[in-house]
């Protein structure tokens, strides 16, 4: 008895240190604690990053294959240093800072030496990779473009930093993360996720095969593709239109708020930051202070919007009742501010609302301004509804839309003139260039657009977006698919609307027509200051146009705004008209004018602040 006691005993102690070995081994490990193994090596398998296509599935951005020198430190052994710099293209001095940027961030963990090699450097490479301990190739894609166009919108890669890899686990040192534009907006559906593969080694630090026969290996899922709503070829014609002017642009569509182009001048080549030319070149970009490439003017310059404002004016004035279509004020050529005279180039007479939108007449303007704020008891409260109005335009506020940058543009409140004159000491003359789109107001082009969207929606805009499919399904985001109303009421539009038709049938616009397309637009120029040895001087006036068509069911609605481009039909207006007839015809038909555009150019104007001579403004001829 005593002795089967005792054999039982022993097979169950036997049985327990079995069955707790086997959790061990099987159960209880997790990929952190196996990185603590020094006879274990962790390989990542990166995916290919999701393509990108326009609107119609034309190619943007794709994938080149790229490779790679990682570096484990504590496994380099001594080598030939001045034959291993020789093979990749660097200095003794970038490999020993490499070699310790490596071991500072982890002597057991892979990092990479050099990135991004190509597929020459690499077939020369990989025989005698073997010769050097502690460094292998890994492979990866980077991406390649089909397009020059578009790099505001697109945006680019590049390295994580400290930043990103304490704000998000996932990432280790040397991956790459979208930076700026659609690769950083939609970041976790293009990357993926990496595989990993563990692998045991053995006492001479030789791989012998897959940790646990590899129960612990993950595949990679490949990034998926996604369409955004940009039409390649208008954004390409865009910025060929562009060529040698600064200024910003945006299409949208009016039915749906999709983003159909958005185009900032000047810009660049997005393969520039592919590569391991990508650090020069950026560098090269960014201190551009003077142009400013990397600086996106379609969402982020905030300009006075000039009289393309003064539509909103007239609604917000039909609104509140202050004024009607009849309603008639005389212009004297200008009006008075006090003692003070403001031109206008109208010509002079008696103004309607039609006319007044058409020949652009500030002195009409600046009348049903004032009568607004007339209206109410104090300036205070005239301001509050006319902000209300202005606002719900999408004006002085971030529009929401799906770009991971922008501006809130401007539209004064109280407060804000409460700041610079005090409580009750202020008046709509004080106040009267907001009138015509001067003063204090600020919009970006983005913002204009979605301003003349709502106004060719008689009423409502959707919030504008870059994202149209993912994976080949439309996608469906309540914040881009349920409209958001103005304040006025949908039966004022309609003679704004007339006003805005009329610019192209007999006002400022009226040489711009494009055949057999009804259009309704608007005409502004912006003055332009800057300082020049501190002193604050005038420069040639900015060229600003709105526009919608056609009139009876808008297809496009856009924004030109053209720094230093004069008044607002003569570089903007030409734009903006041959943008339309490419979007809605598909073709051009006036050749001189689009010869004209793409081959004139304002660096002329550009060049005058900084040329150190006296120069005269808005008599640059064409």
């Amino acid at each position: 008895m005593k002795k089967l006691l005792l054999s039982s005993i022993i097979v169950i102690i036997g049985i327990t240190f079995l069955g707790r070995l086997s959790y061990l081994q099987i159960f209880s490990f997790s990929p952190d604690q196996v990185l603590e193994d020094p006879a274990i090596k962790r390989v990542y398998d990166y995916p290919e990053r999701g393509y990108i296509y326009d609107r119609n599935g034309k190619l943007l951005v794709g994938n080149d294959p790229a490779y790679d020198v990682m570096v484990i430190p504590r496994e380099v052994r001594e080598l030939d240093t001045l034959e291993f710099c020789s093979l990749l293209g660097i200095d003794k001095a970038k490999f020993k800072k490499e070699l310790h940027k490596a071991r500072v961030y982890s002597p057991r963990l892979p990092s990479v030496f050099v990135p991004q090699l190509s597929k020459e450097d690499y077939a020369r490479l990989q025989e005698k990779m073997r010769h050097y301990r502690g460094f292998y190739i890994q492979k990866r894609s980077l991406r390649y473009y089909d397009t020059k166009s578009a790099a505001n919108v697109l945006g680019y890669i590049s390295e994580v930093n400290d930043r990103d890899l304490a704000k998000n686990p996932y990432y280790v040192q040397g991956e790459l993360t979208g930076r700026t534009g659609v690769e950083k907006q939609y970041e976790d559906i293009l990357r993926g996720r990496k595989g990993v593969q563990y692998i045991q080694k053995d006492r001479y630090n030789r791989d012998i095969g897959k940790y646990k026969g590899g129960i612990m290996d993950t595949l990679p899922e490949q990034g998926l593709e996604i369409n955004i709503t940009i039409d390649k070829t208008l954004q390409e014609y865009g910025e060929l239109l562009m060529n040698g002017k600064r200024g910003g642009i945006v299409a949208l569509e009016p039915s749906s708020g999709e983003i159909l182009a958005m185009i900032s001048g000047p810009t660049y080549d997005p393969s520039l930051l592919v590569g391991r030319e990508r650090s020069k070149n950026y560098s090269k970009l960014h201190y551009d202070s003077i142009s400013k490439p990397l600086f996106d003017r379609s969402i982020l310059a905030e300009g006075s919007p000039g009289s393309p404002f003064k539509t909103l004016n007239a609604l917000v004035a039909l609104q509140e009742g202050v004024i009607t279509p009849n309603t008639t004020v005389q212009c004297y050529n200008g009006f008075y501010v006090g003692r003070k005279k403001r031109g206008c180039h109208c010509g002079g007479g008696l103004r309607k609302l039609n006319d007044g939108i058409y020949k652009s007449c500030n002195a009409y303007f600046a009348a049903t301004f004032r009568k607004i704020y007339d209206k109410f008891e104090t300036t205070d409260d005239g301001m509050d509804v006319w902000e209300k109005h202005m606002k719900s335009f999408g004006l002085g506020q971030y529009l929401g839309y799906d770009l991971p940058t922008g501006k809130k543009g401007r539209i004064p409140s109280k407060e804000y003139y409460d700041k610079w004159y005090g409580d009750n000491r202020w008046s709509s003359s004080y106040i009267i260039s907001n009138s015509i789109g001067q003063g204090e107001v600020a919009a970006t082009p983005i913002q204009l657009a979605n301003m003349t969207a709502a106004i060719a929606n008689r009423g409502h805009y959707f919030t504008p977006h870059i994202l149209k499919k993912v994976d080949g399904k439309d996608i469906s985001i309540p914040d881009f698919v349920e409209p958001k109303h103005t304040t006025i009421d949908k039966k004022h539009f309609e003679p704004v609307i007339q006003g805005m038709a009329d610019v192209y049938e007999k006002g400022t616009a009226r040489w711009l027509q494009i055949p057999d397309v009804k259009i309704a637009g608007k005409t502004g120029t912006v003055e332009n200051y800057t300082k020049i040895d501190s002193v604050r001087v005038q420069l040639t006036d900015h060229s600003v146009f709105v526009a919608f068509a056609p009139v009876e069911d808008p297809k496009i609605a856009i924004a030109v705004y053209i720094e230093n481009g004069y008044y607002g039909s003569r570089y903007a207006g030409h734009i903006a008209s041959l943008m339309i007839e490419k979007y809605i015809k598909g073709e051009i038909t006036r050749k001189d004018l689009e010869k004209r555009m793409l081959e004139k150019t304002l660096e002329k104007e550009y060049a005058k602040p900084y040329s150190g001579k006296e120069f005269k403004i808005n008599e640059y001829v064409w």
